[in-house]
């Protein structure tokens, strides 16, 4: 069983865009979305609605820069202050540019800053890019429970 991608946004247009991305990159990874800071935290946790959720941390987080309710930096400065998640890969995909957004981002320990493309092709294809890599190619750290895979 593959781990899922957590894809935290909430505009519609992106959201929509970015699944229709993974889709195109035939990615078999289930893609969990939440539409804020706070259920993304809730996810991570396993609170709330996701308290019956599997163990486990999913292979990659799609983090928006701005969300209502707890927003991008907040979720990451979150998970990199709890020791479970700690080594989870995080990659903010945002449509910010501003210096001071990436560079809090790093200092908070973000492992990707990904403008989002304005054309279409471009962002289909960072986005599909994106999802193969951290879903398929990266090697977790040590002590990360990989799914395992079949092939047949």
């Amino acid at each position: 069983m593959l781990k899922p991608i957590l894809l935290v946004e909430d505009d519609a247009r992106d959201l929509e865009l970015t699944l229709l991305a993974l889709e195109r990159s035939q990615l078999a990874n289930e893609v969990i979305v939440v539409r804020d800071g706070a259920q993304a935290l809730e996810y991570l946790r396993r609170e709330g609605s996701f308290e019956g959720r599997g163990e486990g941390n999913p292979a990659v987080v799609l983090l928006d820069l701005k969300l209502p309710k707890v927003n991008g930096l907040e979720v990451l400065q979150a998970v990199r202050g709890d020791p479970t998640m700690r080594s989870l890969p995080v990659v903010m995909l945002t449509s910010s540019q501003e210096e001071t957004d990436v560079v809090r981002s790093y200092e908070l320990g973000v492992n990707a800053y990904v403008v989002k493309p304005v054309e279409f092709k471009q962002f289909v294809s960072a986005i599909a890019d994106l999802g193969v890599f951290w879903a398929v190619l990266n090697e977790p750290p040590p002590g990360s429970t990989r799914a395992s895979r079949r092939y047949e």
